[in-house]
């Protein structure tokens, strides 16, 4: 199956848009890949009005800081959602994934915690990996606070986002907490190999290609031979075992497809409850295109319905 219309029409606007002789991201610096992206957020509108919204600088581990930003929909929200955005480590921040974002606290009825970790190459590994911890932890401390009462907790993150979000989860399995009553991981970076037929096919070569991605790592986790840790590639951690149930999502036409299906085969098999779909006619990024993108919307509700069925269970289980 081939991108569907939106994409193609999306990818020719973007072709066009760009001045000639411009090199790809890839052989840009970071900073010149952060420049040539930064419009994009200018493209997704402004997302819906919030009850309250909060932003707060959290002190790392290492003596420095980053932000956070919390969008709380109602006076009284279901769950409290801690989301990491993608970037592949190194691109975007809080202001565009604010609209998306806000559509899922909107939806879900949770409050969103979207937490800007500092980034690769000035931040390289493991200071993302501390730095998601270091937020999520944070949140896990105020939710009384944040929600107005004692809520279900959930972990996300898109791309790079969702191997931040995948890690964490493993982490407060082995440190006893804090307790995660589900994860939503959208086309997660799992496994730094990049030799997967996800990563050869010619048509998954659109918004992100193998090149790209091994920019990323490039820049991420220069030595090679240390990508194989568990806080790089989840995938490779030695049991996925008693970690939460988790939403896997994963686009048709994407380079982490495989990786992304595999770590969904593997919670499976590990006795881990798992709804993974694979949308169809979709590339990487599809689920960020908000307002862009019909499949963006389409898969924000499908999250948003998920985190609200997952957190409304997981107070009737609380409940004497």
């Amino acid at each position: 199956m081939a991108l569907d219309e939106a994409t193609q029409g999306f990818l020719r606007g973007m072709a066009d848009s760009t001045p000639p002789g411009t090199p790809p991201m890839w052989e840009m610096t970071a900073e010149q890949a952060r420049a040539a992206s930064a419009g994009l957020k200018n493209l997704y509108g402004a997302g819906p009005d919030m009850h309250r919204v909060e932003d707060h600088e959290i002190e790392a581990i290492d003596g420095g800081s980053f932000r956070a930003r919390i969008l709380v929909p109602s006076g009284a929200p279901d769950a409290v959602l801690v989301y990491y955005h993608g970037g592949g480590w190194v691109l975007d921040g809080l202001d565009g994934y604010d609209t998306l974002g806000r559509q899922l606290a909107m939806k879900s009825g949770a409050a969103v915690v979207l937490v800007e970790y500092r980034k690769a190459p000035e931040h390289p590994f493991p200071v993302p990996v501390e730095d998601a911890w270091a937020g999520l932890e944070w949140t896990a401390g105020r939710i009384d606070s944040i929600a107005g009462s004692p809520v279900p907790l959930f972990v996300a993150g898109d791309s790079a986002g969702g191997n931040l979000a995948a890690i964490v989860t493993h982490r407060a399995r082995d440190r006893q907490g804090p307790e995660i009553a589900g994860q939503v991981l959208v086309y997660p970076a799992t496994d730094a190999d990049l030799g997967r037929a996800s990563y050869l096919e010619p048509e998954n070569q659109s918004f992100l290609t193998t090149e790209f991605m091994a920019w990323f790592w490039n820049h991420y986790l220069p030595q090679e031979a240390e990508r194989t840790h568990p806080e790089a590639s989840p995938l490779r951690a030695a049991s996925l075992a008693s970690l939460p149930p988790a939403l896997v999502l994963t686009a048709e036409h994407d380079v982490l497809r495989d990786e992304g299906e595999e770590y969904a085969q593997r919670l499976v098999e590990a006795g881990v409850p798992v709804v993974h779909r694979r949308w169809e006619g979709q590339m990487h990024a599809f689920f960020t295109m908000v307002n862009i993108l019909p499949a963006s919307a389409e898969a924000i509700d499908l999250v948003a319905g998920h985190v609200r069925e997952r957190a409304a269970e997981a107070q009737a289980a609380l409940a004497p």
